[in-house]
């Protein structure tokens, strides 16, 4: 009679249980799609995707991979300028023009590729378009004034002081001022040499050649120390300027986790309670700890930037303050792991408390200290970039100058690409010293 009495009470139970789970079950996923709906009301994610111009971000995906020359006319002077993105430094010198750039008297010729021309004369500007016709325009009391087949299609925009069209082939504008095409074309132009180099536009056979057994072009240095000099000083692409950033970067990154690594370790003994018997000391230690940790490695930067001033070292010491919390934090938990019998053995020879913690404590700490310095110093690198954006030093700051520009989008992704390389060395790096220092491999 007792076992009937209990099983209903048992078996109701195990139903409540049951309930009570089914009900979690269906809450929590009903809790976050709440907050999903939530999140996504309060951000506007509707209005977000109305406002997106993918159209833009075509056209930035496109410069990252390509260049393009802009084709200039002065309309007061009749000066005509062509230069790869624009630039002084990009601009084809006096009797050098690209192949598809006819300069007859003062009618210019754009030959854009599959039957797209632009031609400039005194009269204004032509652009034959296949499939479509001749966009003529010509300017009447300083204003220009368009004459195309009707009706006018989207890529073509008149506004009073300008008409712009852009194509497939490239992109054709006229103002008061100027007339301008651009031609876009894929690669990064000028990487290696600029238009004034000797080694402009000589095929790898041609390079390889003069520098094993061509002539010397100057007398004072050999044609391959010549070639490394051009290159490293290019003035487009600025590669010693950028290798050097990338040295800053690197150097950032270790200053800051090392110097945090030595004064952490010290002061982790401090808030160790194996260590330190007295209450007060380690809660003064663990404070400090929290508080350097607490605030953020951007913030301790913008501060320090204005104490200091910019440079490399500030983003050092900003990186060093954080991670001073953070292995302290570590390290103190560590030493409260440690085997305490081996501690023992060493105080039984007669050691004092320095030879303890060097024979005793160090050895078990080391892996822990080595796995975490080595895990910072690569996460710092990438954080190091940011900090010197923001300093003023390493690749950092030419990243955000590129980025400033708004036409400079090939330098970007070239930066973009350096610093996942770096990424990635530091990681390979980090991982041979692991094996090698922990692992013993």
């Amino acid at each position: 009679m007792t076992m009937i009495a209990t099983s209903p009470s048992l078996a109701d139970s195990v139903a409540r249980s049951f309930d009570a789970k089914r009900r979690i079950a269906f809450a929590i996923p009903a809790i976050i799609i709440a907050y999903l709906i939530y999140a996504a009301i309060s951000f506007d994610i509707a209005g977000l995707a109305q406002r997106a111009r993918f159209d833009n971000a075509a056209v930035l995906l496109s410069d990252f991979w390509s260049h393009k020359t802009h084709v200039t006319r002065d309309n007061r002077t009749g000066t005509v300028v062509v230069a790869i993105e624009g630039e002084n430094k990009g601009t084809y010198p006096e009797g050098m023009l690209p192949d598809w750039v006819t300069i007859v008297g003062d009618v210019t010729t754009v030959d854009l590729g599959t039957g797209h021309v632009v031609t400039y004369d005194d009269a204004g500007a032509r652009f034959v378009v296949p499939g479509y016709g001749t966009i003529d325009i010509r300017p009447v009391n300083g204003k220009p004034v368009l004459t195309a087949p009707q009706p006018i299609p989207d890529w073509i925009s008149v506004a009073e002081n300008k008409v712009s069209v852009t194509t497939d082939a490239g992109r054709f504008s006229y103002s008061r001022s100027k007339v301008e095409t651009f031609r876009y074309q894929a690669g990064w132009e000028l990487w290696f040499f600029t238009l004034d180099s000797s080694f402009y536009g000589k095929g790898l056979g041609e390079l390889v050649s003069l520098a094993v057994v061509g002539d010397r072009i100057d007398p004072d240095r050999s044609n391959s120390g010549y070639m490394l000099s051009e290159f490293w000083t290019n003035k487009m692409w600025r590669h010693g300027d950028v290798a050097w950033a990338i040295f800053e970067t690197i150097l950032m990154a270790f200053l800051g986790t090392m110097t945090a690594a030595l004064v952490a370790l010290p002061l982790s003994f401090l808030a160790a309670r194996n260590f330190m018997p007295l209450g007060a000391f380690r809660f003064a230690a663990r404070r400090i700890f929290d508080f350097v940790r607490g605030v953020d490695g951007l913030i301790w930067t913008i501060i320090l930037s204005r104490a200091f001033g910019p440079g490399p070292m500030t983003g050092a010491i900003a990186i060093a303050i954080t991670d001073v919390g953070s292995f302290g934090k570590t390290f103190s938990e560590a030493l409260e792991n440690i085997d305490e019998k081996q501690v023992e053995g060493i105080r039984s020879t007669g050691a004092n408390a320095t030879l303890r913690a060097r024979f005793g404590v160090i050895p078990q700490l080391m892996p822990v200290l080595l796995a975490q310095v080595l895990y910072y110093l690569e996460s710092n690198t990438r954080s190091a970039t940011v900090i010197g954006a923001i300093v003023g030093g390493g690749i950092g700051l030419l990243l955000t100058q590129a980025i400033q520009t708004q036409k400079d989008w090939e330098e970007v992704a070239y930066y973009i690409v350096l610093i996942i390389l770096m990424v990635m060395m530091m990681d390979s790096l980090s991982g041979w010293l692991r094996r090698k220092l922990i692992k013993g491999e």
